[in-house]
């Protein structure tokens, strides 16, 4: 019986920046005084934006972003410094889209609910005040000093809703921050597959859904419309 609910907020709650990524991954490769494409400069940022968050000492997701296309550009030859690129990104975050079913489901289910974000709590903050959300509790990676899947993050949303790891269930579109994390930590996850993506076999996904209104739908979560009671 599920009597509480974490949830990944980028991609998952709201929609993910994915379009202003490619936006600036694009004028990075326009830039640059090699040829490259979109899509190589966006692969690149990505894997070193993992190097720079999983290092120490812990930066900021901002920092984080900034510090990793800085290193992109240097890679590729682009002038320009790089947190201006990244004012777009900075400025999404703090007023993303809702997602598809995201105010449905809010609107139904009872139990206690704790955003699991790797984003800045400043900027989990405005988005949520943006649209009139609020949850039980958030944890942010700023509170924590680590990132997803880091088992303290999910130590850090249980012990805000005072609920053990099978009280619960962890719902995110990442696979190895979400899923895989939420696994290791003893947890339940449902993973929000926003892209059609083939699941992987290997990887411990207890229900697969497109968006968080696909939950209401499904006999096993019943009891999260009733405050974690059976109906």
């Amino acid at each position: 019986m599920f009597r509480g609910l974490l949830l990944d907020f980028y991609g998952t709650v709201v929609e993910d920046d994915d379009d202003v990524v490619e936006a600036i991954a694009k004028q990075v490769a326009a830039r640059a005084s090699e040829q490259v494409d979109t899509r190589e400069v966006a692969r690149a940022w990505a894997r070193e934006y993992e190097a720079v968050a999983d290092g120490r000492p812990f930066r900021s997701l901002r920092e984080c972003a900034a510090r990793s296309l800085a290193t992109v550009m240097a890679e590729v030859g682009c002038p320009g410094d790089p947190a201006l690129l990244c004012a777009a990104m900075y400025a999404y975050w703090r007023s993303p889209p809702p997602r598809p079913g995201t105010r449905e489901f809010l609107s139904r289910v009872a139990v206690p609910i704790c955003v699991v974000s790797d984003a800045d709590r400043d900027d989990v903050e405005a988005a949520m005040a943006r649209h009139g959300l609020a949850f039980t509790a958030v944890v942010t990676s700023e509170d924590v000093g680590a990132y997803k899947p880091a088992g303290a993050m999910f130590r850090r949303a249980l012990a805000a809703l005072g609920l053990a790891a099978d009280e619960v269930l962890h719902v995110g579109d990442s696979l190895t921050a979400d899923v895989a994390g939420a696994h290791a930590a003893g947890i339940r996850a449902v993973w929000v597959n926003r892209h059609g993506r083939a699941a992987p076999r290997d990887v411990p996904i207890a229900y697969q859904i497109t968006n968080l209104a696909d939950l209401l739908g499904i006999g096993a979560f019943q009891t999260l419309l009733n405050g974690g009671r059976s109906a």
